[in-house]
């Protein structure tokens, strides 16, 4: 299986101004766990996922007035839509992050790859993994 069979061509998009509340409220509304940051002036999309959120509240800052900017996931991953399915699950555990933005050939976002995205892609497909019923125990 490719990144193009089990990304998530819902992208939620917020700008790198706007409030944690409006990231929040963008990613609940569409059921999502992270959203991409279109930034014109920067480098490429980054992404704010809830563990960044998470940290946010756990630190006790105000999501009303702290920015999406300040808050990026620093350990950013892009995967091509045409990598096997193998391949960013690989990348995503050597960086430990549960997310990476599909780019095509001329960088532009074509969705998101979750780590649950590819649990739903490889268990859809019929992948298995037969346990010994002594290694079970």
């Amino acid at each position: 299986m490719m990144v193009r069979d089990g990304m998530n061509e819902i992208v939620v998009t917020v700008g790198p101004s706007h409030t944690l509340r409006e990231a929040a409220r963008r990613m609940t509304a569409r059921n999502v766990g992270a959203a991409v940051v279109m930034d014109n002036d920067g480098q490429g999309p980054g992404i704010v996922t809830e563990r960044d959120l998470l940290r946010s509240s756990g630190a006790g800052q105000d999501f009303d007035a702290e920015l999406v900017r300040d808050h990026l996931s620093s350990n950013l991953i892009y995967a091509h839509v045409d990598w096997p399915l193998e391949r960013a699950a690989a990348e995503m555990t050597k960086k430990a992050v549960r997310h990476v933005i599909v780019l095509d050939d001329r960088s532009e976002v074509l969705g998101i790859l979750s780590m649950r995205d590819i649990v739903r892609s490889w268990t859809t497909d019929g992948a298995t993994c037969e346990v010994s019923a002594a290694r079970a125990g």
